[in-house]
C-alpha cells in the first residue's frame, strides 16, 4: 500500500494507492460516517464496479445509487440537481456519506453536492480514470461548468479519502488514458524535472500501460499536488501553478463545446502554448519545448490548437477564466523545465500577437 497525507490540519486525508484497494472493504467502511451512503456514479462507470463497490459496504447501511450521463457536455447545474433530488427523495440526512465512483467530471459535480447538500457532507472518492487518480480527486477543487467558463460554478472541498486502484486502468479507453498522462507530465514541468526525465525514459512503458510504471507515476503525481494544496489550499498564490496549459485548454474546451476536446487533451494543446511562449520569452529553449512536443504526439495526444479559433475568441474565453484578477490574466509558464511560474504582467498585446500564430488568416 502506498500512502499519501494531504497535510490540511483538522481536514487532512489520506491517498491510499494500491491495486485491489478497491476491495480493501473495511478501510472503506472505516471512512464512512453515519448509516447512510450515496453513490454517484455515471453510465460508463457503473456497469463496470458499482456492484463490485456495493458488495464491500457494511449490510447495515442504506444505499442510494445515482447514475449520471458520461460526459463533460453534462457537468451542469441540470443533471447535478438528480444528486439532490435522490438524497432527498431517500431522506438522507447531514450524517450521510457521498462516494463518487467515476473519472473527474463524476467526482466534480458529487464533491460539490457534497459541499452542497445540507451544506456538507462526508465525501469519499474513487477515481476510475488516470486524469481524476492524478489530479481531479485531490485537492478538493469541485463543481460544474457553465456555457461561458469551464469549471465556474463550484466550491472547494476536501474529501475524507481517496482510493487508488490501478487496476480500474485496464478497462480504460485508450483516448481517457492518453489523457490522464497530460496531467502527470503537468507535474514534471511545474516542479519536478527528475519526474520529468523519468518519464522520458519510460516512455515507451507508458505506450504499453506498464502497471510498476504507473503506480509510481501516480504516487509521485499525487505526492506533488499534494504538496502543492498544503501550502495552498484556495489558489490564493502557488497552487496555480497546477494550472499550467490550463487556460488555454479551458478555452478550447469552452470555445470547441464542452466533451468535443477531452480536458486531458485540451490541456495537452495548451501545456505546448504555455510552453512556446515562455521559449518565445528567453525562458526555455527551443529544443525543451520539442521535446514535450515529441512526448505528448507518443502519446498520440495533440499538440496544437484547433484551427478555428480567432484571437477575439482566445481572449474572449481567456479573460473570462477564474484566474483573471481585476481585470489582469494570470498565466502559468515555465521558467524552465521544472518550474512554473505566475505571469500576471504578460501585455494584452503581447498576448494577441502570439496567438494570432496559431489562428486562420
Amino acid at each position: 500500500m502506498r500512502t499519501l497525507n494531504v497535510q490540511l490540519e483538522e481536514r487532512s486525508y489520506p491517498i491510499y494507492i494500491e491495486s485491489g484497494v478497491l476491495d480493501d472493504a473495511e478501510r472503506l467502511n472505516r471512512h464512512i460516517k453515519g448509516k447512510q451512503v450515496v453513490i454517484i456514479s455515471n453510465t460508463t462507470v457503473a456497469p463496470l464496479y458499482m456492484e463490485r463497490l456495493l458488495g464491500h459496504l457494511d449490510e447495515s447501511l442504506k444505499v442510494s445509487r445515482v447514475l449520471l450521463p458520461d460526459g463533460e457536455e453534462h457537468k451542469t447545474l441540470a443533471t447535478l440537481e438528480q444528486i439532490f433530488d435522490t438524497a432527498l427523495r431517500d431522506n438522507h440526512n447531514r450524517s450521510t456519506s457521498f462516494i463518487a465512483l467515476g473519472g473527474g467530471v463524476v467526482g466534480d459535480m458529487a464533491g460539490f453536492a457534497a459541499a452542497s447538500y445540507q451544506r456538507g457532507v462526508n465525501f469519499i472518492q474513487i477515481p476510475t480514470t488516470l486524469l481524476a487518480q492524478v489530479d481531479s480527486s485531490v485537492g478538493g477543487k469541485t463543481g460544474v461548468n457553465h456555457p461561458l467558463g469551464k469549471n465556474m460554478i463550484g466550491a472547494f472541498y476536501q474529501p475524507q479519502a481517496v482510493f487508488i486502484d490501478p487496476d480500474v486502468l485496464d478497462s480504460l479507453p485508450a483516448r481517457e488514458y492518453a489523457a490522464g498522462l497530460a496531467e502527470v507530465i503537468k507535474y514534471g514541468l511545474i516542479c519536478d524535472p527528475a519526474f520529468y526525465q523519468w518519464m522520458h525514459q519510460h516512455r515507451d512503458d507508458f505506450v504499453a500501460r506498464k502497471k510498476v510504471v504507473l503506480e509510481e507515476a501516480i504516487e509521485r503525481s499525487c505526492a506533488a499536488k499534494a504538496r502543492v494544496v498544503a501550502e495552498d489550499e484556495r489558489e490564493g498564490g502557488i497552487r496555480a501553478i497546477l494550472n499550467l496549459g490550463h487556460t488555454f485548454g479551458h478555452a478550447i474546451e469552452a470555445a470547441q463545446g464542452y466533451g468535443r476536446w477531452l480536458h486531458g487533451e485540451a490541456v495537452a494543446a495548451g501545456m505546448v502554448l504555455a510552453a512556446r511562449l515562455s521559449a518565445r520569452r528567453g525562458c526555455i529553449s527551443d529544443s525543451e519545448v520539442d521535446e514535450l512536443v515529441d512526448w505528448l504526439e507518443a502519446m498520440d495526444l495533440p499538440t496544437t490548437p484547433p484551427e478555428d479559433m480567432s484571437v477575439a475568441t482566445w481572449t474572449q474565453h481567456m479573460l473570462r477564466d477564474k484566474k483573471v484578477v481585476d481585470g489582469r490574466l494570470r498565466l502559468v509558464l515555465l521558467d524552465a523545465v521544472g518550474n512554473a511560474a505566475i505571469v500576471d504582467d504578460l501585455p494584452r498585446a503581447e498576448l494577441e500577437a502570439f496567438l494570432e500564430t496559431f489562428c486562420p488568416e
